[in-house]
């Protein structure tokens, strides 16, 4: 969504109007003779899911999504043996009791 410009009389005049432009997710710019000098934006759910907040980066053209074509391959993980650390941990402690 493109934020919306508005100078600070119309912002005083209309503060309600784009309130509820904020609460559905636009962002408003407040210029003081044509100069930014502020920012309304809606306010971040700390609750939204991180799934959710990557979509809303994309949606915003924040981030962009990762084709699968440039995922990276990883090698499949080592065979260990089973109880391994348990087998070392009890080694090391005869070996230094």
């Amino acid at each position: 969504m493109n934020p919306v410009s508005i100078g600070i009389r119309e912002a005083k005049q209309n503060l309600s109007r784009y309130m509820k432009m904020v609460q559905q997710g636009k962002e408003i710019i407040i210029t003081d003779r044509g100069r930014p000098v502020g920012k309304i934006v809606p306010f971040e759910n700390a609750e939204m899911s991180l799934e959710a907040r990557i979509r809303r980066l994309e949606t915003q053209g924040i981030i962009e999504k990762n084709p699968s074509k440039h995922k990276k391959k990883f090698p499949s993980p080592l065979a260990i043996e089973k109880n391994i650390a348990r087998k070392f941990l009890q080694k090391h402690r005869n070996d230094n009791g």
